[in-house]
């Protein structure tokens, strides 16, 4: 755009670059806003020159961060000027300065559909440029069928249907209705013989748009894709301006290799052929060269082309050329290559029968943990974890440990949780077992959750053979001068219970074991201290015969902590104190912990809630997770025992070492006041991850699991209730026939979101409901969030709140349409006109294909 002539403009600019300092530059900008204001109000004395002139200050304050809230207006009139200079300013400025759903785009629609139909084609690109840009769902109901036929019609230029191809793709993911699927399947499949590479580079952008929506109507386009796949791959006719260092437009091999993964299969044996021809040609052509952009264009189709292959299930020989390759990519010195080499080693390990192949790289991957970029680090410990089985674990695991004296620590606690979680899920025997977390305990004590020693607690006391190693390793941690609190915790726990199992060792006697734990007394919180107490009286137990020193030195202690203003510790010392002078109903009262029921590990559990796909996901990975599951509906029914029903998958819960204790645990969950509510315990049901994330941010797109799929559970209406949350909006979930399943225990994400502001309501494999609330005094408002986690739109949405009689409430419109991978929201506003345990009722449906869900 030239600029010549505009001395104005020229001095303007000038002066603010003179500026000495941020405040001499906002005086200069505030001056010139001032100036530019008085102008505009007398609009009929201005040139069209002068018009232009202070559009383009506005234009450029607006480029150094300032602020413009006025003369959109003189804007937007210049885009129905005659000139093309004019004209260009008003376009150009418009796209910058408004956005979609500024009002005054309205007033500018006849106008560019006036220079979309007319034959001036510079001022058809300028139209087609605003739209592609910034047009919203107004554009794409009034522009939609016009910018088709200019896509289409061959008496356009390619420049001009080029940019009507991407303003389509535009307006489509505006309004998905524009573009009427059974005239444009044809259609498409015509514009892919296109011979001009920039109109064929932007139908293809399109084409990925549409068959993520619905591939069902676009078959016949599969083999042109295939076509013109062979077609750059051969180089056959390829301009020089599309060639890229060498590589003949690496951005059209992306995008339709994209395409492709859309299709479910190819069922065609020609073109399924041809295809892998040109896959191989991809992955025995590509290697690492000097040149940093060709080898970014070139790795951008190779991985494409990766993807592409695991998506069609490859024969078992095309999948080892391709580990093989990404074997060499995480060797060589370039700090990018060797990340996505891992990225994508990653990625591969969904595919059957790869796992062992990936072995073979053990060694380099296990290098990888050394790394000075943290991103590979992280990248070769996501590996590792997803490679290991039965048959390297110790390797891995030991690999790990080691890798935790030197790992950063915010990578600490992931670093943990995996180790942890392969120790069990792989360890070759139980000892070994607790070898792994007891130095894991001993490495990062920082980082290790209490879930972790949870666990080994619940191992040893369910194995009686196991239960002498685990007090001989419990006291040889204990001879160390300095260990973390969380290592006497697991150390006093195991002792308290099993150290009698030593007594002839040298060393281990009672009156041994209770010094080594002793000391260790000053250095612990408050929180540990009543595992302590409960280690004491359990060692004062089990001496037989009785020791009166040790005896003594034991009551002293709890006499001690008669009056200690912890009431937890308090409690104990005087029950403790108490239960000492019983005599024999000492050894009924604290007799040995009885088996934990076996229930799933509460650390898999976890890492399954939180499990995160580090590479984009494919449509591979999508498709294979899409499953039909059951439906939910919310409802004030209450249980048949008016009680929650809570999962058994819980974590193992070592309040204190009594049995007593032990009872409640099993029976109920603890609240954060300290009391237990009683329930009843439910079939296990496998977790999902969290799609959704941060209410508040993208939705990510992450079908479930084949297994996550369990029936819903029905929810009391008045138990487990935090005492503020009669004034709450109650969405209990209820058990019922459906073809849709929900994912996770729905149950227990009720139980959450009665207790916080925002959390997952419900999700199946199609949609995920989350909720943020936000409550001052009985006035609330909240807000569903609607995520769509499909390639296709959910349609028919509905959602209806029937309020009981102390709630007025209202829901604001819900969209009918739900796009592919899309979030709406739809605030609801709440008031509480009385206390009240009744429950709203949510009546949610919708459409996903011909299903009614």
């Amino acid at each position: 755009m030239a600029l010549s002539g505009m001395r104005g403009l020229s001095v303007f600019i000038s002066d603010i670059r003179n500026c000495q300092n941020k405040e001499q530059e906002r005086l200069r900008v505030d001056k010139e806003l001032g100036n530019v204001r008085t102008r505009f109000k007398n609009e009929k004395g201005l040139t069209p020159y002068e018009k232009k002139k202070y559009v383009w200050k506005m234009l450029y304050i607006y480029m150094l961060g300032y602020d413009v809230d006025f003369g959109h207006m003189e804007a937007v009139s210049l885009i129905s000027a005659p000139k093309y200079p004019e004209k260009q300013v008003g376009y150009i400025v418009t796209s910058c300065l408004l956005n979609e759903n500024h009002d005054f785009l309205r007033l500018a629609i006849n106008t560019v559909r006036n220079d979309i139909i007319g034959r001036n084609e510079t001022f058809q690109c300028l139209a087609l440029t605003l739209v592609g840009n910034i047009g919203g769902r107004e554009f794409a109901e009034s522009l939609a069928p016009d910018v088709q036929k200019l896509l289409i019609s061959s008496s356009c230029r390619p420049l001009v249907r080029k940019k009507a191809a991407l303003c389509l793709l535009r307006l489509f993911r505006k309004n998905p209705d524009v573009v009427n699927v059974d005239g444009w399947s044809d259609r498409m499949a015509q514009l892919l013989d296109e011979r001009d590479f920039g109109v064929l580079t932007s139908s293809m952008s399109l084409l990925v748009a549409l068959v993520a929506s619905n591939h069902e109507a676009y078959w016949s386009c599969l083999p042109k894709c295939v076509k013109v796949l062979e077609r750059l791959a051969r180089s056959q006719d390829i301009p020089q301006e599309y060639t890229y260092y060498g590589i003949p437009s690496p951005w059209l091999q992306v995008k339709t290799m994209r395409a492709l993964q859309y299709f479910p299969t190819i069922e065609d044996p020609s073109t399924r052929r041809s295809l892998f021809e040109v896959l191989q040609r991809i992955l025995m052509g590509t290697d690492v060269v000097k040149n940093v952009n060709k080898n970014n264009a070139s790795h951008s189709v190779l991985f494409e082309a990766l993807a592409l292959v695991m998506h069609l299930d490859a024969e078992k020989e095309m999948m080892s050329q391709c580990v093989a390759l990404l074997g060499k990519f995480i060797a060589v010195r370039e700090p990018n290559i060797r990340y996505l080499g891992l990225e994508n080693m990653t990625r591969m390990l969904m595919v059957t029968d790869v796992q062992d192949i990936i072995k073979r790289h053990q060694a380099q991957i296990i290098t990888s943990l050394k790394d000075p970029d943290i991103s590979i680090r992280r990248r070769a410990l996501d590996l590792l974890y997803g490679m290991c089985d039965v048959s390297n674990a110790k390797d891995i695991v030991e690999e790990l440990l080691q890798y935790l004296n030197t790992a950063e620590f915010v990578m600490r606690e992931e670093l943990s949780l995996k180790i942890a979680i392969l120790a069990e899920k792989f360890a070759p025997d139980l000892s070994w077992y607790v070898d792994v977390i007891l130095q894991l305990i001993d490495k990062a004590g920082d980082f290790v959750s209490d879930d972790i020693w949870f666990r080994v607690v619940q191992f040893v006391t369910n194995n009686e053979d196991l239960q002498p190693y685990a007090a001989l390793k419990a006291r040889e941690y204990l001879d160390k001068p300095a260990i973390h609190e969380t290592m006497v915790k697991v150390s006093a726990y195991i002792l308290g219970e099993y150290s009698h199992l030593l007594a002839r060792r040298p060393g281990c006697s009672p009156k041994e074991i209770f010094s080594l734990i002793h000391e260790k007394l000053p250095t612990v919180s408050t929180s540990t201290i009543p595992i302590l107490l409960s280690t004491y009286a359990k060692i004062l137990m089990h001496t037989q015969p009785p020791d009166s020193e040790l005896q003594n030195q034991i009551l002293a202690i709890f006499r001690k902590y008669e009056s200690c203003i912890d009431a937890e510790i308090q409690q104990r010392a005087v029950e403790y104190l108490e239960l000492s002078k019983k005599g024999a109903a000492l050894m009924d009262v604290l007799a040995e912990m009885p088996k934990f029921p076996e229930r799933q590990s509460s650390l898999i559990k976890k890492a399954e809630d939180t499990e995160a796909d580090t590479a984009e996901q494919s449509a591979h990975k999508l498709r294979t997770q899409q499953q039909t599951s059951n439906a939910l509906a919310v409802t004030d029914q209450p249980s048949a025992n008016g009680t929650p029903p809570v999962s058994h998958l819980g974590l193992v819960k070592v309040p204190s070492m009594t049995n007593t204790d032990r009872n409640l645990a099993d029976q109920g969950e603890t609240e954060p006041n300290g009391t237990l509510s009683v329930v009843d315990p439910q079939p296990p049901s496998a977790p999902s991850p969290d799609v959704l994330g941060d209410l508040l941010g993208p939705l990510a797109i992450e079908g479930p699991q084949p297994d996550a799929a369990q029936p819903a559970h029905n929810l009391g209406s008045g138990v487990g209730v935090a005492p503020n949350a009669e004034d709450a909006l109650a969405l209990a979930p209820v058990e019922e026939t459906a073809t849709v399943q929900p994912i996770g225990n729905i149950a227990e994400r009720f139980h959450a979101l009665v207790l916080k502001d925002s959390g997952i309501l419900y999700e199946d494999p199609y949609i995920q409901i989350g909720i943020k609330a936000e409550w001052r005094a009985h006035h609330g408002r909240l807000v569903l969030f609607l995520g769509n986690k499909n390639t296709a739109p959910l349609i028919s949405v509905q959602a209806l709140i029937l309020p009981p009689s102390h709630l007025r409430m209202e829901l604001s419109l819900v969209p009918e349409t739900i796009p592919p991978r899309a979030q709406v929201q739809c605030p609801l506003e709440v008031v509480n006109l009385r206390p009240s345990r009744d429950l709203a009722v949510l009546d949610f449906s919708y459409n996903f294909g011909a299903q009614l869900v």
